[in-house]
């Protein structure tokens, strides 16, 4: 089963989280932003993996650290899952819309990272989250991970559906990526022998 629990402890924040890969979709988040909650929640069932996340910050400094953070944990336990990433796709994209708004990601777990972000936003919160830190959390994501990752949101109306429209499309370019090639089941996808 690939799995993985990874913790971080530092002065600023108290993060653990258990990710399964090959899951159903289950959630189980404890975050003190709950439209973070919400779109981690998002994340989980749309990429058909299971997460359990506790999550605490120094919220009396502000929602930084808290919203970084997740994101660098998330990826660190993504890819202790992925192991040596033998048999997987490793690309995946997605086109997601979500009523007037459309949601463009694409990702390469190559161990690159590098995070390409156009989501323009008219506000400033989505409930209590500080819409501002998403590229911060896509970009903690993507560092610790190792991956390449293009988000375009093109048009739309509203910035909920903005944002939630980006985690779906993420949720799914990650399940095409991390699925199991049967072709490939024995390989590593890169001519280099290594990811």
């Amino acid at each position: 089963m690939r799995s993985a629990t990874i913790e971080r402890k530092t002065r600023e924040t108290q993060i653990r989280m258990q990710l399964t890969i090959d899951g159903q979709g289950h959630a189980t988040i404890e975050s003190p932003i709950g439209f973070f909650s919400h779109m981690l929640e998002t994340l989980a069932r749309h990429s058909a993996m299971d997460l359990v996340a506790t999550i605490q910050g120094d919220l009396h400094v502000d929602q930084h650290h808290t919203v970084e953070d997740t994101g660098i944990v998330l990826g660190e336990a993504l890819k202790a899952a992925l192991g040596d990433k033998r048999g997987i796709q490793r690309a995946g994209f997605f086109l997601y819309p979500m009523d007037e708004a459309l949601a463009r990601v694409a990702l390469d777990l190559s161990g690159r990272p590098c995070l390409v972000y156009d989501l323009p936003l008219e506000t400033t919160h989505l409930g209590e989250l500080q819409v501002e830190l998403l590229e911060e959390f896509f970009l903690g994501f993507c560092n610790s991970l190792g991956a390449n990752l293009h988000i375009h949101v093109p048009y739309g109306r509203s910035d909920h559906h903005k944002v939630e429209a980006v985690f779906k499309a993420l949720a799914r370019a990650l399940r095409m990526a991390c699925q199991i090639d049967p072709r490939m089941a024995d390989e590593i996808p890169s001519t280099k022998g290594a990811l």
